[in-house]
């Protein structure tokens, strides 16, 4: 069988809370990024949402920034196929069967490892910002053991979760991955993921950029930071000497993508006020690559994109439902 996107990336369970800002500021946690913890930091911010504030967990979904984006593919129609690393324990199973109900194939069967299967706790703020706190737990240790090559040379795209870059056997993956990519002709996209992996995690960047990169997907922030431009335009342009196309998120002003001219393209999006930010970018990327994937240019995908993203940012949770889907593939 051949894939429109292979996906690799953290296998995640999310936990979601709904927090005031004096809560987050307890925390101490930076509002709006991702921060990776280990199991005694997790366990002390559950016991800080759920003891001493008693706040409840709002939702359980599984998660992970790739797998969002490989899920938002399925479910547009398309085939995707992620490649990820869960254990034999009660949330490696939800996980592997939250993939299987969309559609997705993945590497995961019956016979997993033994260990901790990763979770991410979001704090969700009235603003709609998410904050997360991430325990990778076992896929941390994702390698090039969990690729699976018949199905990553069969694809048209191969998209890499920029997080996988903090471990060192998933980099050893991901370089993998990307040269069994270009060997196989499949186009490879990237994601910066956030504002901290580009702070802490710039020189393995650069070795995933040297190997080579067809799309790159960022937000603003990221662009700003890895380029030192302040205008967003300036920023777009300066990614592009990186690869080819750039899609840049520019929050709710839309974004701007470039493609052979090297001249950025405002692509607008209608505001909306957001319930919850978490998987916006994650959507996105899933809409862009379902448009290219089905032959679209990269500015009707980056539309389609913005209708998903509106869509998901709107109200709780970081995945549409088949329902919403469906409901915007109509109009669109």
């Amino acid at each position: 069988m051949s894939y429109d996107v292979y996906g690799i990336g953290n296998a995640l369970v999310d936990s979601e809370y709904l927090v005031t800002e004096d809560i987050l500021a307890k925390s101490g946690f930076t509002k709006g990024t991702m921060t990776l913890v280990d199991q005694s930091e997790r366990a002390q911010l559950v016991t800080l949402l759920e003891d001493t504030e008693k706040l409840s967990m709002s939702k359980l979904a599984g998660g992970g920034s790739a797998a969002n984006t490989v899920v938002t593919v399925a479910l547009l129609g398309a085939s995707s196929y992620y490649s990820c690393k869960v254990s034999d324990d009660k949330t490696g199973d939800f996980f592997v069967a939250d993939l299987a109900a969309v559609n997705v194939d993945t590497n995961l069967g019956d016979q997993r490892p033994t260990g901790v299967t990763g979770e991410c706790i979001s704090m969700i703020t009235p603003d709609g910002e998410r904050t997360l706190v991430t325990h990778l737990g076992i896929t941390q240790t994702f390698s090039p053991d969990e690729l699976d090559h018949q199905a990553l040379s069969s694809a048209s795209y191969l998209y890499i979760e920029g997080y996988l870059i903090s471990s060192p056997t998933a980099l050893e993956a991901v370089q993998k991955a990307q040269a069994e990519a270009k060997t196989a002709g499949v186009k490879v996209a990237l994601t910066l993921s956030d504002v901290g992996m580009v702070e802490n995690f710039r020189p393995a960047f650069e070795q995933v950029f040297s190997t080579g990169v067809d799309i790159l997907f960022c937000n603003e922030d990221e662009a700003k930071l890895w380029t030192g431009e302040a205008e967003r335009e300036a920023a777009a342009s300066a990614l592009q000497k990186l690869c080819p196309q750039i899609a840049m998120t520019l929050s709710g002003d839309g974004a701007l993508v470039t493609g052979g001219d090297g001249q950025p393209q405002w692509i607008q999006s209608e505001a909306v006020k957001p319930v919850d930010t978490t998987g916006a970018g994650d959507t996105f990327a899933g809409g862009v690559l379902y448009g290219l994937s089905q032959n679209l240019d990269l500015t009707d995908a980056t539309a389609l994109a913005h209708s998903l993203a509106r869509q998901v940012v709107s109200r709780f949770g970081a995945r549409l439902s088949p329902q919403e889907i469906a409901a915007i593939l109509k109009a669109f």
